[in-house]
C-alpha cells in the first residue's frame, strides 16, 4: 500500500478539539465533520474522533469511533487539506449506517470543506442580531 504524501497523525488533546470546533463544520448522513487551518507552516493533517453517549454506551461509541478510524485513515489522505485539523463526530446512525454510505458521508463532508471560503460553522459572537 502506497504512504500518504502528507503524514496524518491523532489529534488527542482536549485544546485540539476545542480549537477545531470553532472552526466550519459540515454535518453529513452519520459523521459530523470539524475542520481548522493551524497556519503554522506544518503540513500534517490531524484527525481527532468523538462520540457522545446520546448514541449509546461504552461498547457502541467506541464501535463508532472505530468505523470513523478506518473511514479517516482511507479518505483523509486524499481528500483532506494539509495543515488543517479534522474532528469527526460520531451522530445516530454511525455505529449500524451501511460501510458504503458511511464512506459516502464522510468524503462529502471532507469534500465540502475543502473548497475555499465555505461558510462558518457558527455566527462570531459579536455579530449583530438582527433585532439592532
Amino acid at each position: 500500500m502506497e504512504e500518504p504524501t502528507s503524514p496524518m497523525e491523532r489529534l488527542k488533546t482536549r485544546p485540539g478539539f476545542l480549537a477545531a470546533a470553532k472552526g466550519r463544520a459540515c454535518a453529513r448522513g452519520a459523521v459530523l465533520l470539524q475542520v481548522r487551518e493551524r497556519q503554522d507552516g506544518d503540513a500534517r493533517i490531524r484527525v481527532g474522533f468523538t462520540a457522545t453517549r446520546r448514541i449509546g454506551g461504552a461498547v457502541v461509541r467506541n464501535r463508532a469511533k472505530r468505523r470513523l478510524r478506518e473511514a479517516a485513515r482511507r479518505l483523509v489522505p486524499d481528500f483532506g487539506r494539509p495543515g488543517c485539523d479534522y474532528v469527526l463526530i460520531a451522530r445516530g446512525g454511525a455505529p449500524t449506517r451501511p460501510w458504503d454510505r458511511l464512506l459516502d458521508d464522510v468524503k462529502s463532508a471532507l469534500i465540502s470543506l475543502a473548497t475555499e471560503g465555505g461558510p462558518p460553522a457558527r455566527a462570531p459572537d459579536s455579530a449583530p442580531s438582527p433585532t439592532d
